[in-house]
């Protein structure tokens, strides 16, 4: 959803990250000092493939003298911390070789390194699960090493950040015992007075009762014990007072202000989740930790503007309107009522015992005195002494420790008693006051231009996506703070790069030209304001200002006119003033300059388009035929609705802005749906529609994680019928392993389908003593019982009429076990995660869950959400082929014409549907009343078809009725009686069987009615459409009364939420495909796109398929990525959180020899039997000698990878390769459709689509590949034979994400053949599984020759261990064919030259003419002048690219651009 287009940021920082990057040859080479020192001492000949190596004995001084002085010594930089890292530092030695009697700089490497892993997004934590006692001492070690002066404030605050990682990682089980007791409820031995304690204990039964709990652990401990509880109860005291002390100090340094601005994080982290909030929370507010630092010389020092900023989000979580121990959040009316009672709490102290001085404040009105300015007057008369005892009698604490060196005085304490009685903004309010739609303060706001240069060394003042949320409220601030900056953040790179290319210029003052040129944006004249009405009843800003701009065409190419003449209403577009003459040079404070200031830009308003005319006034609503008009003039007149609030703000002030409005800029359509998606957050923020009740503490990430799954909520359905899901008896015995089958009494013995299953649970036994009622996370839910029994039964499917259409579509999988369990739990009520490795058929599971939730429960509608079109379309069109009715289908949004059927599915196709449908059955209609005899135009509308039926259909079959009912009724009878059988003249022949009995005469009779009833019933669908005359009511009828599967993406959704809710909408479960790939605030929006009924919601299912170990969502900036988790998706979070999953294990994509590269992420993965029986997958590769095989390609011409703008990062000689052998494979026959090339980096997609474009897509002997693109871009995707270009030959990359190597190494089918860097990639310890698999085989390409396409040689039947190591798994090469090894790119060049060259004389030879002659040299000759001309195209602009015939990948117009080979890796 976040617009995701690769966007340019500064140089500076791309500079600067890359160079903090380590290269191969810093990571390996002979000149490293660390890559010496590993030979030395820990990589000595092998390196450690597993966890758990043998115990390594650590040299103190080594690590003291040549690892911790060398880092000190440079300032622990983060280039060396990942050579470190990347020579398993921390794997093979630090912590094999750690024990309780390590040296503290041991202790330090170790937090040094797991920051750095944790900076690269890598595990940290999984090494030390084997040795938790080791991982405690640790802990506490590191803790330890943040009190105290014994080291500096720098290694201070690694220690802390490691914490913060540590404090962000609570699923970990180790992590979380050793994170918890730091913020339990024995932290409050530190509040200011037992009195104080003593209140809150009394005040709620439970706290008193944890008290009690805390206190008898510490009685019943020995010594150590107690002197490690005190140590935990005192450690977040003991650094809050040393941070206050800090804050305070007089000499404020660098590495003092990167400390605080640290710690304010991590306590606005743990401010941010109730487990953490719960007693932390009481604390910080009784140390009046906020009051303290906002009177801070640090705080208040004009260049530490990051840690004002961070102060104010803590503040927003300190204050924030919760329940702490019960997690309720307060309406806005019940935090007013809590505030006004510590109000009445001041007002009584006051008039108790300063009743002289106070007795103004005592009797005010609670508005006016819970302002600042009016409550500091009134304390005004108080002494020092007064306001001291003032504090003292509220409760506030009034002293510190000696060693704060605290400045407890007047002015602290009028503080402190300010900010506890201020009223204070609730998020509501401060979500309404956000604006949704751009100026040039929301988009230079420093906070935001932080993020440019982000780069994990310093925090930003952004509110984290985290494991738990406080509230549904809290996370939908979140959401909408963070979407609202990252589509602000995109919004000025557009802006900038615009600017750039047409490079203003100003020759007098107030003058402006532009001598660039970009498509992206036009100059214009100042607009012309049209209307500005009143403002609305209650409202102080005008409803609507209308304004109009005139742009240019005549001098843009037809592409790019051909964009901007596809401008739509509601289409956004930013007016622009741009005055070259007051360019920026220097920057006072705030960050350094941006493109934008440098290049003159004044000011940003957003405006909405709505309505277009050409120059002779006329309005345009079809553009596309006008496009394809001859009169088409050359300018066009924009009708713009410009926002109210900004334009009332502009018109107040001294100038007005829009006349120097010079320049509009469009954004492209994919990435310009920021504002309904903002609109439709910010109004889910401000209302209080809720989850449902039985979703919500799952949702939050508190309670049972089982608790939202179905066999834990009382409305569990006893009694389904499954249908089509079983294909016969053994597969339903197969398809439930463990449980008990019972034929159901009516029955015996095995019997055919459909099937349907009654859940028979014995009650589970009581247990023998009372369990505590604590649930402990590790602790798995009670079984409802130990064997669950299922009583089946069957019935007779009904006849529903003659015809063949009339017969049911029946499902044909063969389901697997945790399929058929995952299809169950989908189809009872509650929450199913499906966790779907590739191959293993999730979007099949989601089809049967839907098939039968639709015949199971006709009354309720499904929501089907996925991430892209063209997932939502796969799923679609599978559903279209169960038996569901196609008039209960509806597809929103703009990609239901790729969907590849007849019909269209869309809201316009649907009622244009029904209303063919509608002529097609009055015509059947028509028939019928011949048949029958009846008089009358009964066939003129559904009206009157209703009359007709009304009027001699049912009484007819009322008569029949009686007659077949008879008991003497015999079968010949019935059949006579029959009124229906010229109408059914042209069914197949017999009607009815000869010598049938009389159940199936009946039968057949039914079936025809059914068949009749059916006419009448669509007519009787369609009857609305006859009454309501205009296409929206229609369409909106369409969705809110016929349709009961509504497909759409999950931007749709997004977009469209407040108008889908406005119509009454009303749905009961939700299907989400890809619900992995999808941002969090996506997989909510589609769970409240809903009014509630009587306060409830009537969602009743949620199924989320996906697979959280590929891609997550893709976000364009580190910051919103990294720092903020915007990457986050509901479906990772919910099974971090350990909420049941069902994982399926069987896949059917690949060979077994190709799945088991990825296997390794899947430990219960296994192949389907079809993969080792089918002879697809028992025959070779023509041509090659493996089924996979992993090539390293050399330097080509000298250079491995190049990177001619940033991060548009190439590798010619890879590209040369894949193309080599996409032409090897066509010259054999293999068909261009079984092939796709996938490149790691789009800069090299570019470059092979061009090399192709060069050797390949004007030679018939080749064509094109079926697609060229990208790793992320081909995700959901798979291909026969994927050609794969790692690109990198410096170091490893983004492909260190193992997501995204299980991405690469899981398209393909039956051959995959990999091109990159061996000394890059095996020496990766995250990829190291699957590089030892395929390193297992030569890495330089094994052809055979003398064999085309397809092959008839047989793969050898491997065992698991050969598969598993990556043996060759094909019989010996036949003597009549030969084998040929490809030492480099050239060789392989020229082996396809001399067979192309052999093709083309064959081809000449067939037709008649002579051979043409070799010409030597050609082939080496054709490769550089390729990789001469890709290197000039490579650092082309994009624009001047656009017109080259390549393939282009379609992207969903509603959707954001993928970043694709996520170029805007945080490493570049």
């Amino acid at each position: 959803m976040p617009p995701s287009k690769r966007v340019k940021s500064s140089a500076d920082a791309r500079q600067s990250a890359a160079s903090a990057r380590p290269t191969t040859e810093d990571v390996e080479g002979d000149n490293s000092e660390f890559a010496n020192l590993a030979r030395q001492h820990w990589l000595k000949k092998t390196k450690p493939t597993s966890k758990g190596s043998a115990k390594v004995k650590v040299k103190n001084d080594v690590l003291k003298r040549e690892i911790w002085d060398t880092l000190e010594k440079e300032g622990f930089p983060l280039k060396s911390l990942l050579v470190l890292e990347g020579l398993q530092t921390l794997e093979s030695y630090l912590w094999p070789g750690y024990s309780e009697d390590s040296s503290d700089y041991h202790v330090l490497l170790i937090v040094l390194i797991v920051n750095a892993k944790r900076r690269e997004r890598l595990d940290a934590w999984d090494i030390f699960r084997d040795r938790p006692a080791d991982f405690s001492d640790l802990f506490r070690r590191a803790l330890s090493l943040t009190v105290g002066d014994s080291h500096s404030w720098t290694v201070r605050t690694n220690v802390l950040l490691f914490i913060i990682y540590a404090f962000q990682s609570l699923d970990c089980d180790i992590v979380r015992k050793e994170c918890a007791p730091l913020v339990s409820i024995s932290v409050w031995h530190n509040l200011a007075t037992e009195e104080k304690r003593d209140v809150i204990l009394d005040s709620n039964a439970q706290l008193k009762k944890a008290w009690r709990a805390s206190a008898r652990r510490y009685e019943a401990a020995d010594d150590a014990t107690k002197t490690r509880l005190r140590f935990e109860r005192s450690w977040l005291y003991t650094s809050v007072l040393d941070f206050l002390a800090l804050v305070y100090s007089q000499k404020i340094k660098p590495d003092h202000v990167l400390y605080c601005e640290r710690f304010v994080e991590f306590l606005t982290d743990l401010q941010s989740q109730l487990p953490t909030r719960r007693y932390v929370n009481t604390l910080l507010k009784d140390l009046h930790v906020l009051p303290a630092l906002t009177l801070s010389p640090m705080y208040n020092d004009e260049g530490h503007s990051l840690l004002r900023d961070l102060c104010a989000l803590l503040s927003h979580y300190t204050y924030f309107t919760i329940d702490d121990q019960t997690g309720v959040q307060h309406t806005r009316t019940e935090a007013y009522d809590r505030h006004c009672a510590d109000l009445a709490k001041l007002q009584r102290t006051a008039l108790k015992h300063f009743k002289e001085k106070l007795t103004v404040l005592a009797l005010s009105n609670y508005g006016s005195i819970d302002k600042r300015s009016e409550l500091e007057g009134l304390l005004d008369p108080l002494t020092d002494a007064e306001i001291e005892e003032l504090s003292r009698l509220l409760g506030l604490r009034t002293t510190y420790p000696d060693s704060v060196k605290l400045p407890v005085n007047r002015r602290f304490l009028i503080e402190v008693l300010l900010s506890t009685f201020e009223r204070r903004e609730t998020f509501q309010e401060t979500a309404r006051d956000l604006s949704v739609l751009p100026n040039e303060e929301a988009l230079f706001e420093v906070g935001l231009r932080r993020t440019d240069h982000y780069d994990g060394s310093h925090p930003l003042a952004l509110p984290k996506l985290n494991l738990q949320y406080l509230s549904v409220g809290d996370f939908l601030w979140r959401a909408l703070v963070l979407y609202r900056c990252e589509s602000f953040y995109a919004i000025r790179q557009n802006i900038e790069d615009a600017l750039t290319r047409l490079k203003p210029e100003s020759k007098r003052a107030g003058e402006t030209t532009f001598t660039g040129t970009s498509k992206m944006a036009l100059p214009i004249a100042k607009p012309t304001i049209l209307d500005v009405m009143p403002a609305l009843v209650g409202d102080d800003v005008p409803s609507t200002v209308k304004a109009e701009v005139t742009i240019d065409l005549r001098r843009l190419s037809e592409h790019v006119r051909r964009e901007w003449e596809s401008l739509r209403p509601d289409d956004v577009l930013f007016l622009l003033a741009v005055d070259a003459s007051k360019a920026k040079r220097t920057m006072n404070g705030g960050g350094p300059l941006t493109e934008a200031e440098k290049l003159g830009l004044v000011s940003v308003r957003a405006a909405e388009v709505v309505q277009i005319f050409d120059d002779k006034g006329r309005a345009i609503r079809d553009t596309q035929a006008y496009f394809d008009g001859h009169n088409r003039g050359n300018s066009r007149r924009i009708q713009l609705r410009l926002d109210a609030t900004s334009y009332k703000e502009d018109t107040e002030g001294k100038r007005n802005i829009y006349d120097g409005i010079n320049l509009v800029l469009r954004r492209s359509g994919r990435e310009n749906n920021f504002r309904p998606v903002l609109q439709s957050i910010r109004d889910l923020t401000l209302s209080d529609v809720p989850l449902a009740s039985w979703l919500h503490e799952v949702f939050l990430g508190y309670g049972d994680p089982a608790g939202a799954t179905y066999k834990q909520l009382p409305n569990r359905i006893r009694k389904i019928d499954y249908r089509d899901t079983f294909l016969d008896w053994q597969h339903l015995i197969e398809s439930l392993p463990g449980k008990i089958i019972e034929p159901s009494d009516d029955v015996s013995g095995s019997f055919g389908p459909p099937y349907v299953l009654e859940m028979l649970d014995k009650p589970a036994e009581k247990a023998v003593s009372k369990p505590s009622k604590k649930r402990r996370r590790d602790a798995e839910p009670a079984l409802i019982s130990e064997i669950e029994t299922v009583k089946v039964s069957t019935y007779k499917p009904p006849n529903n009429g003659p015809y063949p259409v009339d017969a049911p579509k029946l499902n044909s999988v063969r389901f697997t076990p945790t399929q058929i369990e995952a299809i169950i739990s989908g189809t009872q009520p509650g929450l199913t995660i499906v966790v779907g490795p590739p191959g293993t058929g999730k979007t099949d599971v989601a089809t049967q869950i839907i098939n039968n939730v639709y015949h199971n429960f006709p009354e309720q509608k499904t929501l089907l959400i996925a991430h892209s079109n063209q997932a939502l379309n796969q799923l679609f069109a599978k559903i279209i082929a169960l038996d569901i009715d196609e008039r209960h289908l509806l597809r929103l949004g703009h990609g239901e014409e790729d969907l590849e059927t007849e019909a269209s599915f869309s809201k316009h196709g649907r009622v244009e549907s029904f209303l063919e449908n509608k002529d097609r059955y009055l015509q059947e209609v028509n028939r019928l009343a011949a048949s029958m005899g009846a008089p009358g135009a009964h066939g003129n509308s559904a009206e009157t078809a209703g009359y007709f039926n009304s009027a001699y259909v049912e009484p007819t079959w009322a008569r029949f009725t009686e007659v077949a009912k008879a008991d003497d009724a015999t079968a010949e009878d019935i059949v006579n009686a029959f009124p229906f059988h010229y109408f059914f003249a042209d069914a197949p022949q017999p009607l009815f069987p000869p010598d049938a009995d009389r159940e199936t005469v009946l039968e057949v009779a039914n079936g025809c009615y059914r068949h009749i009833a059916k006419i009448f019933s669509e007519l009787a669908d369609v009857l609305p459409f006859e009454i309501l005359r205009r296409d929206r009511d229609k369409a909106n009828y369409l969705l809110t009364n016929e349709a009961r599967i509504i497909a759409m993406t999950s931007t749709h959704a997004a977009m469209r939420r407040g108008e889908i809710a406005a119509l009454g909408f009303h749905y009961d479960n939700v299907v989400m495909e890809e619900a992995a790939q999808i941002t969090e605030i996506e997989n909510f929006i589609p769970l409240a796109m809903q009014k509630p009924k009587d306060g409830q919601m009537s969602l009743q299912r949620v199924v989320l398929c996906g697979d959280h170990y590929q891609n997550s969502p893709v976000i364009q900036s580190l910051a919103f990525r990294h720092y903020a988790n915007l990457e986050q998706s509901l479906f990772s979070r919910l099974v971090r959180l350990g909420v049941p999953t069902i994982n399926l294990d069987q896949q059917g994509r690949a060979r077994p020899t190709i799945s088991a590269l990825y296997k390794w992420r899947y430990p219960q993965l296994g192949d389907l039997p079809h993969t080792q029986t089918h002879n697809e997958f028992l025959t070779a590769n023509a041509g090659f000698r493996f089924d996979y095989q992993f090539i390293n390609v050399p330097d080509y011409k000298g250079k491995g990878e190049t990177e001619p703008t940033p991060h548009f990062i190439q590798n010619l000689g890879e590209a040369e390769y894949a193309v080599a052998i996409y032409q090897y494979m066509r010259l054999l026959g293999y068909p261009a459709a079984k092939i796709s090339i996938l490149a790691t980096y789009a800069g090299q997609r570019a470059l092979i689509r061009d090399v192709l474009g060069h050797r390949c897509s004007k030679n018939p002997i080749f064509g094109m590949p079926r697609i060229v693109t990208t790793v992320d871009k081909y995700q959901g995707e798979q291909n026969d034979y994927i050609i794969l270009s790692l690109t990198r030959t410096s170091r490893v990359g983004y492909l260190r994400d193992i997501r995204r190597l299980t991405v690469a190494l899981s398209r393909a089918r039956l051959g995959l053949y990999i091109l990159g860097r061996r000394e890059v990639f095996e020496s990766c310890y995250e990829l190291r599984e699957a590089f030892e698999l395929l390193l297992n085989r030569p890495d330089k390409l094994s052809l055979v020759t003398g064999e085309m396409w397809p092959s008839e040689r047989v793969v050898a039947v491997a065992s698991d261990d050969e598969v598993a190591t990556g043996a060759d798994q094909v019989l010996p090469v036949p003597t009549s064919l030969g084998e040929a090894v490809m030492e480099s790119v050239e060789h392989l060049g020229q082996y396809v030259y001399e067979m192309t060259q052999t093709k083309v004389n064959q081809l000449r030879v067939e037709k008649g003419l002579l051979p043409t002659a070799p010409v030597p040299g050609q082939p080496q000759q054709q490769i550089t002048e390729v990789a001469v001309t890709e290197e000039e195209e490579a650092v082309l602009p994009a624009e001047e690219q656009a017109g080259e015939e390549v393939e282009v990948d379609e992207e969903d117009p509603e959707e954001g651009v993928r970043v694709e080979g996520f170029e805007a890796e945080e490493e570049e």
